[in-house]
């Protein structure tokens, strides 16, 4: 089959262009337009595959999008670009308006226009956060796929239009659609402007390590290749519309997952005093959302998607691969800078 990946170059793009390029005999289309995160030095071992194509699209420009949609003719689209760095969408929101929202949209006019000139069964796969929710307390009921939209942030807010766009044309013209909302991701070739990596790169370094407010706010951690691995199970299904939440049931407080990552830093390259005397506590991030987690239970009893790593485990592989590529590492915090 042909698949159209967007934001191919991103964290969680480039690796489901790997675990595919991997495992089947797809072909790849790539659509990036390489702001300061993309990372095509993740897939650099693909780039001679003649399984992969990569072309620079801006998704908000529709003919660029259209053009390329019409002369692939995929049979699935996975659309994964998207501003996604909740401190930047506070500090500039119209980025993420124009690129999620009007970029979706892009897609979506393209995949109607192209109309039956594309594969018979094609569907669209719209990757997006749990974030849209909004917020839980501490004893409140994980979200599920009936979890009613509260967006908090401007990032969330665009997420959550894509997500009604994309449902609507569902609606409204047939278009055969599955949406996910899915947990933190970490692992290797995250950008260090997320947390986990943020951590990793300024406890090595002897930086100050900065925890918002208090720390004790909560997220579910899935592992990057468990979250591939979803999203190929969520795209063979045969109903017209579809959506899964996707979570590891791992929940942890920021606080407690920077002493895990700590506690393990110093048993790899210890140092005369311990890495969580790092931690800072500094002025809590704009409407930042207490918990996030997930009840994953549809997808797993509907298509059998349990993730397989534990946080623990999956943290130590992640700290290991940044241990392994510091210079990548501190190559792309100048570019953010």
């Amino acid at each position: 089959m042909r698949m159209l990946v967007t934001g191919g170059l991103g964290f969680i793009g480039s690796a489901l262009i790997r675990k595919i390029l991997n495992e089947t005999d797809h072909t790849i289309l790539n659509l990036d337009s390489c702001t300061y995160a993309a990372m095509p030095e993740a897939l650099e071992e693909k780039d001679e595959s003649a399984k992969y194509n990569f072309l620079k699209v801006d998704l908000r420009n529709f003919q660029e999008v259209s053009d390329a949609i019409a002369n692939f003719k995929p049979h699935k689209i996975f659309h994964l670009a998207a501003e996604s760095h909740v401190d930047r969408s506070i500090e500039d929101p119209g980025e993420f308006i124009n690129t999620n929202i009007i970029g979706t949209f892009n897609i979506l006019e393209s995949i109607r226009i192209a109309g039956n000139s594309l594969p018979e069964n094609f569907t669209l796969l719209h990757i997006s956060t749990d974030e849209v929710f909004g917020t839980l307390d501490f004893n409140d009921k994980p979200f599920n796929e009936t979890s009613h939209y509260q967006p908090n942030s401007p990032y969330s807010a665009s997420k959550a239009s894509s997500d009604m766009l994309v449902r609507a044309w569902h609606e409204t013209y047939d278009i055969k659609t599955v949406i996910t909302n899915c947990s933190n991701n970490y692992g290797p070739w995250q950008n260090p402007e997320k947390l986990i990596p943020k951590i990793i790169f300024n406890a090595i370094n002897g930086n100050m390590i900065p925890i918002y407010g208090n720390g004790k706010n909560i997220r579910d951690w899935l592992h990057v290749e468990d979250h591939v691995s979803a999203l190929l199970a969520a795209s063979e299904t045969d109903q017209r519309f579809n959506r899964y939440v996707i979570g590891a049931n791992q929940e942890i407080s920021n606080i407690d997952l920077t002493k895990m990552i700590c506690n393990y830093l110093d048993k790899k390259i210890p140092k005369s005093t311990t890495y969580i005397k790092q931690v800072q506590y500094v002025t809590d991030r704009l409407g930042h959302d207490l918990r996030y987690a997930i009840d994953a239970s549809h997808i797993s009893n509907t298509i059998g998607f349990n993730p397989a790593y534990k946080l623990e485990h999956g943290i130590q592989v992640t700290i290991d691969w940044y241990l392994e590529n510091q210079d990548w590492v501190k190559t792309k915090v100048a570019l953010a800078t």
